[in-house]
């Protein structure tokens, strides 16, 4: 089932997320609603407050970004990178910061060059409560980076100077009353308190 992503503005998205077990409510199905709900959308990432749970769950499929195209050769990293990451802990981020244009499902038709470290190690529970450490470089860490901003309360909005936010105070504020279109169902802070 395809579920509204919450768009900027929400609280939830704001919120520092709580650690889930295996006993939570039907995880499977939220796993698995997730993922449709973000092919839908045509994203690569989204994490449980964009679907307004304010828990430690996002899922991955960045293999996209491994496809060859027009542009060139895609990125071996993100190939076939498809996951499910379950109370993660972000062990270690390092090697040299490098910026690429990222986006939001949460904050659409807003693209901004952001710079991330090139190499991460993260420590998560799979799909199946299995423990797992990866060390993860390129846009699968770029995008692990993203989404975990995402359960700590953090947008990439966030990793702009003062003048580019000062810039996009217009946009966001109209995304936040739902004046934008997008081809997914979207739920607007500001259309709720109308009601």
């Amino acid at each position: 089932m395809k579920l509204p992503i919450v768009a900027y503005g929400d609280p939830v998205l704001r919120q520092k997320t709580v650690e889930i077990d295996e006993d939570y409510p039907k995880l499977k199905e939220l796993i698995h609603n997730m993922f449709e709900t973000m092919y839908a959308a045509n994203g690569v990432g989204i994490a449980a407050p964009q679907i307004g749970l304010p828990i430690r769950l996002f899922v991955i499929d960045a293999s996209p970004f491994g496809e060859d195209d027009e542009d060139g050769p895609g990125d071996p990293t993100a190939k076939d990178f498809k996951r499910v990451f379950i109370n993660p802990i972000m062990v270690d981020e390092t090697g040299e910061k490098w910026a690429f244009s990222e986006g939001c499902l949460s904050i659409p038709q807003i693209n901004e060059e952001v710079s991330r470290h090139k190499n991460v190690t993260i420590n998560y529970l799979d799909e199946n409560f299995e423990e797992q450490e990866e060390e993860l470089t390129g846009l699968a860490a770029r995008v692990v980076q993203h989404e975990y901003d995402h359960i700590e309360g953090k947008l990439f909005i966030d990793k702009l100077g003062p003048l580019k936010k000062a810039m996009l105070k217009g946009k966001l504020d109209a995304i936040s009353k739902g004046m934008v279109r997008v081809a997914y169902k979207m739920s607007f802070p500001q259309l709720k308190k109308k009601r």
